[in-house]
């Protein structure tokens, strides 16, 4: 749980009565948070944003008159506050949510499907925990989306620039894994877009997120970046290649016949999260050699600190995100703590720290 000194001024914005009386009376009840306000659509959000002056805005996707989508750009326009959406658990509804928060939303939460849903007391308390964390979040912080220059395409000659006459890969693949959650989606469209094919390097990331959501997020990193981005499956570990962990699947990594493969599972969650990044952290851990960079990336919580400490001792070229752009600070500084860290930069140098890493850098 999530200690605040002064309650959280929270204004609700849904079309639907249902909905705002179902979120007033969970985020009232927790004692932590008032809600000052409601809202049935976007222009009203708007108005309601500048003369209430909430900490948080909860904000559904779909409304009529101005939609979620045009109401964030308003919201960030007029009165910059952190906002978090609330989605459906549907295709369009994660892409919709991607690009939520792309515009600067801090968040998402899932819209159940009945109210019976959120009886479940983990759900409440993680519905509750969202909407303090993002009360701490720095607005600055909520940097302007990562944009695909005008009339660039993912044709094979982009994806796959030109190599070396002559230059053959024969070694094993290095692999690159980062760890990350709140804030994630819009730090690893920052860093995966600078990251070039090499013929040589895979990525193996996972972001806190729901079942669907990841499939998503893998097409929106992919139409940025010239390395193929999907979901993980089980199978071979190929370079130039970005592998996101699918929500509620745990993504492993072992050898096969000498050469580096990927594994899916459902086993229990760990530090509360499946996928965990300690998961993946510690599965490299047990093949020397083969992970090369492990990064922290934004997030709440710790996960993460633990598999990072045993990559290091390993001989991994470990980095996290700075504390003056990452939007949650908690991963990274779990991970610093527990003397899991070789090196600290920002979130704009950290595609910059793993190429460092990659050609045999010190850390400092």
């Amino acid at each position: 749980m999530i200690e605040t000194a002064t309650k959280v001024r929270v204004l609700i914005v849904d079309d639907s009565a249902f909905m705002r009386c179902l979120l007033s009376d969970l985020l009232e009840g927790s004692g932590q948070i008032t809600v000052v306000g409601i809202a049935r659509n976007g222009i009203d959000a708007v108005a309601k944003n500048m003369r209430l002056v909430p900490d948080v805005v909860t904000l559904d996707i779909e409304m009529p008159e101005m939609d979620g989508l045009s109401a964030l750009t308003e919201l960030m326009n007029t009165r910059p506050v952190p906002v978090v959406m609330l989605s459906s658990f549907t295709q369009s509804g994660a892409q919709e949510t991607l690009e939520a928060l792309s515009r600067g939303a801090v968040d998402f939460i899932g819209k159940p499907d009945s109210p019976l849903e959120l009886q479940d007391a983990g759900l409440r308390q993680q519905v509750i925990d969202k909407v303090l964390q993002a009360a701490t979040v720095e607005v600055s912080k909520l940097a302007k989306p990562v944009v695909m220059p005008a009339n660039e395409s993912k044709e094979v000659d982009v994806k796959r620039p030109p190599r070396l006459p002559g230059r053959t890969y024969k070694e094993q693949v290095r692999v690159v894994a980062i760890g990350t959650s709140t804030g994630g989606p819009r730090a690893l469209q920052e860093v995966i877009s600078q990251l070039p094919a090499d013929g040589q390097t895979a990525y193996l990331v996972v972001q806190h997120m729901p079942k669907g959501f990841t499939r998503s997020l893998a097409e929106r990193l992919d139409s940025l970046s010239v390395l193929t981005v999907g979901e993980a499956e089980n199978g071979l570990i190929k370079p130039d290649h970005v592998y996101i962990a699918p929500g509620d699947y745990h993504l492993t990594t072992q050898m096969v016949d000498g050469k580096a493969h990927m594994q899916l599972s459902q086993s229990e969650p760990v530090n509360g999260h499946r996928p965990a990044v300690d998961v993946l952290f510690h599965s490299l851990a047990t093949i020397p050699g083969l992970c090369k960079v492990a990064v922290v990336l934004t997030g709440m919580g710790s996960d993460g600190a633990k598999g990072l400490v045993a990559l290091k001792a390993n001989g991994v070229y470990t980095v996290a995100e700075d504390a003056s752009t990452a939007v949650i600070f908690g991963m990274p500084k779990a991970a610093i703590m527990a003397g899991g860290v070789g090196k600290v930069v920002s979130l704009q140098s950290i595609a910059e720290a793993i190429s460092l890493g990659l050609a045999g850098g010190r850390e400092n």
